[in-house]
């Protein structure tokens, strides 16, 4: 199993470091090794969350997340995503955001002799739109899961109670919306404040549009019992047609929240986007992809029931770094760190709890937290 999952992973990178050597020799192959190690660390609790999501579609959609999906992976968010936030927010048109990409300026400064942003300076311009988006919407995820009452709590002491407060209808919004305005005030330069709070507003927007899509036409798995699930993206349900659709199209939009954060990042080893794709997009996105389906292939989440938990706290963590990278920077090594750490951290409680239960009992929420 593990080499037929994992064995179109090790093909790409392959021909994707050779690539990398032709194009720029020795010095580039081992940039995008870098680059695709950095993705797959920074992105792990990425594929956790994207292995609860997947394994309520259908064969068919998983087959579409794994093909379709990766190519707007690979080439949609780690090539063209940047190059569509230079020729925008730069102003420029689109070849000569491609030819900013491509050629550095002499003597390698911020700006063209032209007047023109570098490749590099227009994209860390846009942090803040960026930074505002995807922390919302991330932001949104993780609140929805915190305020939602499970049987099955990893950290009991804190989820508990936040459970309970999530009684309160629509806190997840409330809070959201209290973060960004906190946030844009006190974070955001004044240059970007209004920005921000755009981009903030359409990334709690975007998150309750899919959300509420995929909700709207999913088909609970247990109906039958009578019991109804709670709907959305983070809720264990089966879904097919127009709901894994939707799922599929959350999926796609988790993914650019994640991305964001690895491609800025990724101008702290080179500026040069092709390394970039191949690296992040080629190596990264494709084992990221592998990493998913072995999750659930392999049943993990159903085996280490404090995965998910942790992987939720990572994206808690990951959003308050984004908002907070509106007025400091933060270390890319320091936010990988952070969702490996409580990963591990919700892997190592699951070994423990597996090892105190019956076999028989492991299952059993009622025993769970």
């Amino acid at each position: 199993m593990v080499i037929r999952i994992f064995g179109i992973s090790f093909l790409v990178s392959a021909v994707a470091l050779v690539v990398a050597f032709l194009y720029g020799g020795p010095q580039a192959l081992i940039l995008a090794a870098v680059l695709g190690i950095f993705e797959v660390s920074l992105s792990f609790d990425n594929a956790v969350i994207n292995a609860t999501v997947l394994r309520r579609m259908s064969e068919f959609w998983q087959k579409m997340f794994l093909t379709v999906g990766i190519l707007i992976a690979v080439f949609g968010m780690r090539l063209v995503f940047p190059l569509a936030v230079v020729w925008i927010t730069a102003g420029l048109d689109p070849v000569r955001a491609l030819d900013i990409a491509l050629n550095p300026p002499p003597g390698g400064g911020a700006y063209f002799p032209d007047g023109s942003p570098s490749y590099e300076t227009a994209l860390t311009a846009a942090h803040p739109q960026i930074a505002s988006f995807g922390g919302m919407f991330l932001m949104m995820l993780f609140l929805n899961f915190i305020f939602t009452d499970r049987e099955i709590t990893w950290l009991s002491w804190l989820e508990r109670p936040l459970a309970k407060a999530g009684k309160l209808d629509q806190l997840a919004v409330v809070v959201a919306l209290g973060l960004l305005v906190i946030s844009a005030e006190f974070l955001a330069d004044d240059a970007h404040r209004s920005t921000v709070l755009l981009a903030g507003v359409l990334g709690i927007g975007t998150y309750i549009l899919v959300d509420g899509l995929g909700s709207m036409f999913e088909i609970d798995e247990d109906d039958e019992s009578g019991e109804v699930s709670s709907g959305g993206p983070s809720a264990l349900a089966v879904t097919t047609g127009k709901a894994s659709f939707f799922l599929f199209l959350y999926l796609e939009v988790l993914d650019a929240s994640f991305s964001f954060d690895g491609v800025i990042g990724a101008f702290a080893i080179t500026s040069d986007p092709i390394i970039i794709a191949l690296g992040l997009g080629f190596i990264g996105a494709m084992f990221v992809r592998s990493i998913t389906i072995f999750l659930v292939r392999k049943g993990t989440l159903s085996d280490y029931v404090y995965l998910e938990h942790g992987a939720h706290w990572a994206i808690g963590a990951l959003a308050f770094i984004l908002l907070i990278s509106l007025g400091t920077h933060v270390n890319e090594i320091v936010t990988g760190l952070i969702g490996v750490v409580l990963i591990a951290a919700a892997f190592a409680s699951s070994v423990i709890r597996n090892r105190r239960m019956p076999t028989e009992d492991k299952a059993s929420p009622a025993l769970a937290g």
